[in-house]
């Protein structure tokens, strides 16, 4: 039975404890506790999902096979390296780190332990993505030609250490790396604080170009009043429609329209399963280590672009 700990119980962390005891219902995994430095919050959620609490990360530690980290991103590598140095597999929440040079060192330790390293990219596992990246892989929408994602909603005023690029635009960068098969070459963004009372960026426009050819346009904000989590792509041979939030796809040819029949399922518990599956199995997960450098390398020099106003390119 793999054992499971759960660092940092806040919203996210939350939902990764609720899903881990679901799964130790089924008898899938054991739940051996939550750690949280707000001991008040580690035991709430430990009651509520009949596990133990700790206040501190490190009890957990000889006691755990995996874990998923989901504190504040700037400790992510602090805690991730903590955990790997003593062989203990990490789910990371997204992105990977507040650095480049944080997320290289995580991914390092992992390789030189050999442990399963994810980062919590939980849009890779909205069936809908799935579909659609079945869809591409079939040949349907012909060749690729440009990718359009919007993705907004009302203020958060708790996330104050990151703004939106890196909060939520990350996503985007993420999924249309996996949609293009391809690595991002060039980033050119505009933001703006418009509004945040800690004045990080809560508006953004990021225009992507592919090494493949592809381009992709984001646009994040958090000014608007209700959620919109939307993405279009472009081929030669039609277009496609897609909403994460209602998880639908649907495919614009010349001659049909196509409502793609999707099992619908909570993308949060489909990613721990296969971190799960990954762990025990030995095998690569979806979205590892270099994938989550990948997109938090993107964003960084998405921030330097609306910084510089200029087109910034990757390494």
């Amino acid at each position: 039975m793999l054992r499971i700990g759960v660092v940092g119980v806040g919203n996210m962390g939350f939902h990764h404890a609720r899903i881990y005891s679901e799964l130790a219902k089924e008898g899938k995994v054991e739940l051996i506790g939550v750690a949280d430095a707000n001991f008040e919050r580690a035991k709430e959620v430990a009651e509520k999902f009949k596990t133990r609490a700790f206040a501190d990360y490190r009890e957990l530690i000889k006691e755990v096979d995996a874990v998923s980290i989901a504190v504040p991103t700037f400790l992510h590598k602090q805690v991730a390296l903590e955990f790997i140095e003593n062989g203990v597999h990490v789910l990371v929440e997204k992105p990977i780190a507040e650095s480049i040079e944080s997320a290289e060192e995580i991914i390092k330790a992992a390789k030189n332990k050999g442990i399963v390293l994810m980062v919590g990219h939980v849009e890779r596992f909205n069936p809908a993505v799935l579909k659609l990246k079945e869809t591409i892989s079939q040949g349907m929408l012909g060749e690729i030609v440009t990718m359009n994602a919007k993705r907004v909603g009302p203020m958060v005023v708790r996330i104050a250490d990151v703004g939106v690029i890196i909060d939520l635009a990350v996503h985007d960068i993420d999924i249309m790396s996996f949609l293009a098969d391809s690595r991002v070459k060039e980033v050119y963004a505009k933001a703006r604080n418009v509004k945040h009372p800690a004045k990080v960026e809560d508006y953004a426009l990021i225009l992507l170009g592919f090494k493949n050819g592809i381009d992709g346009v984001i646009e994040t904000n958090r000014l608007t009043p209700h959620k919109t989590r939307t993405l279009n792509v472009v081929g030669t041979e039609g277009i496609a429609y897609l909403d994460y939030i209602n998880q639908t796809l649907t495919i614009y040819d010349e001659k049909w329209v196509h409502d793609a029949k999707i099992q619908r399922g909570e993308p949060l518990r489909i990613e721990i399963e296969h971190f799960i599956e990954c762990v025990k199995k030995g095998k690569k997960p979806l979205v590892g280590g270099e994938e989550g450098l990948h997109a938090l390398e993107v964003a960084v020099k998405a921030l330097e672009s609306a910084t510089k106003n200029e087109v910034v390119k990757l390494g």
